[in-house]
């Protein structure tokens, strides 16, 4: 068996308002919607984040990213209103950890 890639997911209780924020935190719009109730992201050929319209599990997800440019990120967030806490320096990397309206965690990595 090989794996060759990984799409990550979020489950939320109102798809719209999740599209919504994703986009913003993006600084993009899906680039697919593969069935109803599910927005996805594409980074790479075989990689990224689906959010899925799931209420009786929204909010118990977790989702780590990994951005080149921690920096350059927060910046975005804060020029689209985002809020969020500062980047925490940790031992190995570099992180800022986010909560979608539902309260997801989106952890994103440097």
């Amino acid at each position: 068996m090989t794996i060759c890639g990984v799409l990550a997911q979020s489950t939320v209780s109102e798809l719209a308002r999740a599209e919504s924020w994703y986009t913003a935190v993006l600084g993009t719009g899906p680039t697919d919607r593969p069935m109803d109730g599910l927005v996805e992201w594409q980074f790479g050929e075989h990689y990224g984040l689906q959010v899925e319209l799931e209420p009786e599990r929204a909010g118990r997800s977790t989702v780590v990213l990994v951005e080149s440019d921690l920096d350059g990120f927060g910046r975005h967030l804060d020029a689209v209103g985002i809020d969020h806490p500062a980047i925490v320096d940790a031992m190995t990397v570099r992180y800022l950890q986010l909560e979608d309206p539902d309260g997801n965690r989106v952890v994103v990595v440097q």
